[in-house]
């Protein structure tokens, strides 16, 4: 072969952990050619020519003692890295300077300057770094004392601070940190912070718990399994104890559920400005595949860190928390539309405690559907736009209003668990709706995509091998004959409605299904108002098999339209398949009611017009 294959780290911390990344290159690739691919493996957009290549041997791996391959001549440099014999596993090294510029952050809001540039050399202490940022923050008349330099590491799990000893040489600790991590020096800031002497004060979100107890029950969960003597709201005023319960929480189980733990970092709100709209954002890393993920970096690296949550670490309500003094902010989040639904409902449980309770919330759509995004015009699913361009396309969006629906479950079978020989019927249950709900044919097909997701999780990590599945599934149900409207009765608005022969009956409250097909049609028709998303009104669309939603997602035909409403009642006689935002299951006999659920959410629409910002 003419390519070969090397394993590459960034770093004395990736080789003690064997983490590396693979890069294939040309046998006869030259070094800057070989260093210039490592870079980019690890998304490092710097100068190929401020970094070079090392290699290690096993004995190295122990002793930490790496091997320069550089100090040979530098003629050297130009020819191939390759010889006779090639080693493996090579490391990246940024070649050694004697001064350089670093970027330095104020840790107090300042605008219209996000940092400050300064040039440090070998004598360049933490004190006489921050002698000469002073004077650039407006700040020269100040004590040197009342200011420490801290060094902020912003990693996709958790965010690291550590204090500067006044003495310690700023060069040399750069030159620590790209030893131990080329990648950790780019998500590496330096921020100049005030000392206050502040009341220690930790707030700490535990999730995970049994929903819909008493204040009461929560006490004693708590007290029970972490010895907490003080109430349910954790607010903890010494370092040692706030450390000792987030260090139980993370090994603690209830009712068989691990509970999380989250630090929630606190806001001073007293301090914003008053026409400043701080946007808060939500990530969802198990999105779009590896997306997600690398949006959760770019976005730590362009606003504040503890403004960017990873919603697998304790869900949208930290976040929530977080914010709750901001009088106005904003909202953007990354994920499909099930990620939005579950932040939406979130925001509606914790409403009523935030000094801002209807902020308004963008989406940068990774999911497969994407319907939501699409109707507020973020597009189908993101592509590697430039993060910074979002930020701008966020702030300048233009806020709507959005119904939200309530949906009531009230199954009138008996459960299949009975006690003392008496069946006991199913508890009701409720669940909210943003785009559709849909009964029969339609639910079949999301279920079916749901159980081979469960199968084989790890394929479905891309939105053309999920659309691929959903096709194969489709094809499977073609043949099928079903007769839903016998088994189904719907009332709209107090009316009995008969209805046609068909296998789905589907509600939709947006102009967007199944990955961006117009269900409702664009014909005018007398009996019916032209939707809109805050009309306070559903479309009720019949479809007549897996052909017709083929038709229909081809934009060949419309649906079958057959109501529109704002309460509506469908009688189950029999079990069958039902879908929620693309959540399905399988529903006993019983009664479906769909009505408004509280106050319109306000969501951000992509404006049309490209307007000309310069900051944002």
């Amino acid at each position: 072969s003419g390519k070969q294959t090397l394993k590459i780290f960034d770093g004395n911390d990736a080789v003690k952990r064997n983490q590396f990344r693979l890069i294939s290159v040309p046998r006869i690739a030259k070094n800057e050619e070989v260093v210039e691919a490592a870079l980019r493996a690890y998304y490092i957009n710097d100068d190929q020519q401020e970094y070079e290549l090392q290699t290690f041997t096993q004995q190295a791996l122990l002793s930490d003692d790496v091997i320069n391959r550089n100090n040979a001549a530098e003629d050297s440099n130009l020819g191939s890295v390759f010889r006779e014999s090639v080693p493996e596993a090579w490391i990246i090294r940024a070649k050694p300077k004697d001064e350089e510029v670093i970027r330095i952050y104020p840790a107090w809001l300042k605008v219209g300057m996000a940092y400050v540039s300064l040039r440090v050399n070998e004598d360049s202490t933490t004190q006489t770094v921050i002698k000469e940022v002073l004077p650039l923050l407006g700040r020269q008349m100040e004590c040197l004392q009342n200011f420490r330099l801290v060094e902020v590491l912003m990693g996709s799990k958790q965010v690291q601070r550590t204090v500067l000893d006044n003495q310690e040489l700023i060069l040399n600790r750069l030159k620590d940190i790209r030893k131990t991590s080329i990648r950790q020096m780019n998500q590496t800031r330096f921020y100049v912070v005030e000392n206050n002497k502040s009341i220690v004060r930790v707030n700490l979100f535990v999730g995970g718990l049994p929903p819909q107890l008493s204040p009461e029950e929560y006490t004693n969960i708590l007290k029970h399994e972490l010895a907490i003597k003080s109430a349910v709201v954790l607010e903890i005023s010494c370092f040692s104890e706030a450390e000792r319960i987030y260090m139980l929480v993370k090994d603690t189980t209830v009712n068989d559920k691990p509970l999380n733990a989250v630090v929630i970092p606190e806001v001073m709100a007293s301090k914003i400005p008053q026409n400043c709209c701080p946007l808060l954002v939500f990530v969802n890393p198990k999105s779009g595949g590896l997306k997600g993920r690398d949006l959760l970096y770019s976005f730590r690296k362009l606003l504040n860190p503890h403004q960017v949550f990873e919603l697998t670490n304790g869900g949208p309500l930290p976040g929530f928390h977080m914010f709750s003094e901001v009088p106005s902010f904003r909202v953007l989040v990354c994920g499909g539309d099930g990620t939005v639904g579950w932040v939406l409902g979130a925001l509606e449980e914790i409403r009523h405690k935030l000094v801002c309770s209807e902020p308004s919330v963008a989406i940068l759509p990774l999911g497969t559907g994407n319907d939501l995004g699409r109707v507020l015009r973020w597009g189908a699913g993101y592509s590697g736009e430039d993060p910074y361009s979002i930020l701008v396309s966020v702030d300048e969006a233009d806020d709507v209003l959005m119904d939200r629906w309530t949906i009531l479950l009230d199954a009138e079978e008996p459960a299949e668990g009975t006690e003392n020989g008496v069946a006991e019927p199913e508890p009701p249950k409720i669940v909210q709706m943003n785009n559709y709900c849909g009964l029969g044919i339609d639910a079949e097909l999301s279920l079916d995509f749901h159980h081979a997701r469960e199968e084989e999780p790890g394929k479905f990590n891309s939105r053309f091998h999920n659309k691929g599945v959903y096709v194969k599934v489709g094809l499977q149900k073609i043949s099928h004959t079903r007769n839903l409207h016998k088994d189904i009765k719907l009332q709209v608005d107090q009316h009995e409605v008969e209805l046609p022969s068909i296998e789905g009956l589907i509600f939709i409250n947006i102009p967007s299904w199944g990955s961006g097909a117009d269900l409702w049609g664009s014909e005018s028709d007398n009996r019916f108002e032209k939707p809109r998303i805050d009309d306070g009104l559903l479309e009720v669309v019949g479809v007549t098999g897996v052909v017709h939603m083929g038709q229909v997602q081809g934009g060949f035909r419309s649906g079958i339209r057959i109501a529109q409403g704002s309460y509506f009642r469908v009688t189950l006689l029999k079990p069958i398949p039902v879908q929620v935002d693309g959540e399905p299951w399988i529903q006993a006999p019983g009664q479906i009611i769909i009505s408004a659920a509280g106050p319109k959410v306000h969501m951000l629409k992509k404006s049309k017009q490209k307007q000309k910002k310069t900051g944002s």
